[in-house]
């Protein structure tokens, strides 16, 4: 662990000083661009355009009481995905295409919230997560979400297959099926690798993109998340670009105690990965899956501020 924590003191101190070399005048206009700036294609120098960052907030994110307190705010602040729990989703679907009609808001994934998991020992368990994942595919897709998030086999959860190419061979043709429901609803299923003290079977995004193209179905793909990259990644351009066209959403949060991008100070850079972004063509959004230490009123901005600086850097 010590070697470790050198290893990111050492990369963070190195991406820190390659961003404080970007022009100051750069930076400084960066920090004033409105929103409407922020939501127009960037334009690079050879003229061809690059993709805006479409940040996602998580229900949880931003201020305020109600859901449409939480619209209101992400709209004034330039946020234009949402990422829903999945978890009563169908029943939730009026509520949200009420609250959303007329905003500049669309759903982005939906993450998880199903029951059991897919590589349970126990039949009935595997049962009970194909059917719940089924419904929140049918909601994702009335929604308009690009998917629905979901974890082969958290660490907690037991009893569990094996680590074998037959459990893996098993896990692609379970998935397939979802798939092919998510195809049929016009979404997908997200692969999301975890970091080893969360999930023994997936850990990086090289592993989810290669089972997304062993099972070659556009309605799987998979996701990475800045936070368990942290962890378990020595690249975060590696670890998107090993994703290629099977990138379907990722989630940032702060890189020692998943707070708010910003709130752990020169280690929360995240250069390398939206390069990386930004010559793949990456479309999707960049969502919040993070908790907050200070006054969230002061620390979203400043997070939106922060990203939207490295994105431009």
């Amino acid at each position: 662990m010590k070697n470790l924590n050198r290893r990111r003191f050492l990369k963070s101190s190195m991406m820190g000083a390659a961003l404080a070399t970007v022009g100051n005048s750069a930076l400084a206009g960066s920090a004033t661009l409105g929103r409407d700036e922020h939501q127009r294609l960037v334009q690079s120098e050879s003229g061809s355009k690059v993709p805006e960052l479409k940040i996602s907030f998580q229900e949880r994110i931003p201020p305020g009481e109600t859901l449409r307190e939480k619209f209101d705010y992400m709209e004034q602040h330039g946020v234009v995905g949402f990422e829903p729990s999945g978890k009563g989703l169908l029943q939730r679907v009026p509520q949200l295409k009420e609250e959303l009609k007329g905003r500049n808001i669309q759903v982005s994934a939906v993450c998880a919230g199903f029951d059991g998991f897919i590589l349970s020992t126990d039949a009935a368990i595997r049962k009970q997560f194909h059917d719940t994942m089924t419904e929140i595919i049918i909601a994702a897709g009335q929604l308009g979400s690009t998917g629905v998030i979901f974890v082969p086999a958290f660490t907690r959860q037991v009893p569990v297959m094996p680590h074998t190419m037959e459990t893996r061979d098993f896990l692609c043709e379970e998935i397939d099926k979802l798939g092919n429901i998510a195809h049929e609803n016009g979404t997908t299923v997200i692969f999301e690798p975890l970091n080893r003290k969360e999930a023994f079977y997936m850990r990086q995004v090289a592993d989810a993109a290669s089972i997304c193209r062993d099972i070659n179905n556009p309605g799987v793909r998979c996701m990475g998340d800045f936070w368990h990259m942290t962890w378990e990644e020595t690249s975060d351009s590696g670890a998107f670009f090993s994703a290629g066209e099977y990138l379907q959403h990722v989630h940032i949060a702060s890189r020692e105690r998943r707070s708010m991008p910003g709130e752990d100070g020169a280690v929360d850079n995240y250069v390398d990965g939206f390069r990386a972004l930004k010559q793949m063509g990456y479309d999707k959004y960049v969502s919040f899956e993070c908790g907050c230490q200070g006054d969230r009123s002061l620390v979203v901005p400043a997070a939106l501020e922060l990203m939207r600086k490295q994105y431009e850097a």
